[in-house]
């Protein structure tokens, strides 16, 4: 097989690669032998001259001279500027690992909701429980509250001990990916500490779990945005740009149909009578930011194009639509949600939906640690053995949601009492996902208009230095 450079790896019969030629010279390949216990000997290579290059078993050396530092599975390699073996610890795969534990976080959140909803009957040895004073106050909003500190205690040690993990064979890449039968005694431990904690502690985590849930709604809509303008931006490259042509002729065209349908839509469902006048303002000013993010768009200084803000707009008219539908159910412009207060089929499928998505939104925001890197200067190259993704960022995401799916469960308010299978429900939450919808148009038109200001503060600054 053919190498980069041009050297020409053949085999033997045996399959081992001898040596390779490169300018005349013959060359000792790179021979990589995997063992689970100890690493077995390799023949001996040559170069010519008659160096022998042999490998040592278990003793190989790594980079330090210090052995294997962790894991079962190891990798002896000799490059070709040196002929002394080494042996690279490969450690586990954390692919796998991630969705073990956005697992574990779909549990805690069944958990909270089996609590909130059946915590009367669930839970009623709980009277036994000193800190719970009388069972009461362990039910409903603070059990929940309580389901969510030990799921926060739990990543919060993970993102503790897996912070600044930089390379797979760091011993923390083993603990981050395997030890399960550890991990979830630790996790079981930590979800059952909480109910022995007065209540008192458990309100105060709760104003404290205001402050998680909302940095957890910063990263996520970061992360959206900047997929959003990554997105564009690869469709209006040169390599890209005629081949993509038309598809983002059509995903544009559809984007804005869709936001405008879905305006409508809201005005005729959440908005029939000129009384629901704060309906009126949230739709209103929803229309306002989507026009006013494509004219921003097509600026002859921006260029962004269509797509994105195509793509914005649905995104902002969704969070409208949640907010809306998050009022309480007895409001009298709310009349979708008022026909879905009995637990039908519907209400429940709307509810699983839900959990879902809150998993999902976690997952797929813990996995972006790069989103909260605005200088792209500081993005540095990957290498073979770099980690797939940021481990204390990606439980330090879980931590934060976990706090997140806490204040959905509530309604974020503790002191009200929410009705069975539902979820983000009360003008709090309304008022939150409001906040978030007008925060998203921001921080996109930032993004966007951000290279144009700093690009001219930089122009400006070095013609005053001439």
């Amino acid at each position: 097989m053919t190498l980069d450079g041009g050297v020409t790896v053949t085999t033997d019969g045996a399959g081992v690669p001898p040596a390779t030629e490169r300018g005349g010279a013959r060359v000792a390949p790179e021979v990589v032998v995997e063992r689970a216990a100890a690493v077995v000997a390799t023949p001996a290579m040559e170069r010519d001259g008659g160096v022998g290059a042999g490998v040592a078993p278990a003793a190989a050396e790594s980079d330090g001279g210090g052995g294997r530092s962790c894991g079962e599975h190891c990798v002896i390699r000799v490059t070709e500027e040196s002929c002394c073996a080494r042996c690279v610890c490969a450690g586990p795969n954390p692919m796998m690992a991630r969705y073990v534990y956005a697992l574990i976080f779909l549990v805690t959140n069944l958990l909270a909701w089996t609590v909130r909803d059946y915590g009367h009957s669930a839970l009623g040895e709980l009277r036994r429980l000193k800190g719970c004073q009388g069972a009461r106050y362990c039910l409903g909003a603070e059990g929940v509250l309580r389901i969510s500190l030990g799921c926060f205690l739990f990543f919060f040690v993970m993102f503790l001990s897996t912070m600044k993990t930089r390379k797979v064979h760091d011993c923390r890449n083993s603990w981050h990916s395997e030890w399960w039968p550890v991990k979830i005694v630790l996790w079981m431990a930590l979800t059952a500490v909480p109910f022995f904690a007065p209540s008192p502690l458990i309100q105060l985590y709760g104003k404290v779990a205001h402050f998680g849930a909302g940095a957890f709604l910063v990263i996520q809509l970061i992360s959206v945005t900047r997929f959003i303008t990554w997105l564009n931006d690869c469709c209006r490259s040169e390599l890209n740009l005629k081949r993509c042509h038309m598809q983002v002729l059509v995903v544009s065209i559809v984007t804005y149909v869709g936001s405008i349908l879905g305006i409508v839509l809201m005005y005729v469902w959440y908005a029939p009578t000129s009384a629901c006048k704060l309906n009126i303002l949230f739709i209103t000013v929803t229309l306002a930011l989507v026009q006013l993010m494509t004219f921003i768009s097509v600026n002859s200084k921006v260029k962004a194009g269509y797509l994105a803000p195509g793509l914005m707009g649905i995104y902002i008219v969704f969070l409208c639509w949640s907010a809306i539908r998050s009022e309480p159910h007895t409001e009298i412009c709310n009349k979708k949600a008022e026909a879905a207060t009995s637990a039908d089929w519907l209400n429940i499928a709307s509810f699983v939906i839900a959990v879902i998505v809150v998993v999902a939104a976690t997952f797929s925001t813990g996995i972006d640690s790069k989103c909260l890197q605005f200088n792209k200067s500081s993005e540095t190259e990957s290498e073979d053995d770099d980690i797939p993704y940021g481990f204390g960022f990606f439980h330090f995401v879980f931590a934060m949601g976990a706090m997140y799916f806490a204040m959905l469960f509530v309604g974020w308010n503790a002191h009200q009492e929410m009705e069975k299978w539902t979820i983000d429900v009360g003008w709090a939450s309304t008022w939150v996902r409001v906040g978030n919808e007008w925060l998203a148009a921001i921080v996109y038109i930032w993004m966007i208009v951000a290279p144009i200001v700093w690009k001219s503060r930089q122009v400006g600054s070095s013609s005053a230095c001439a």
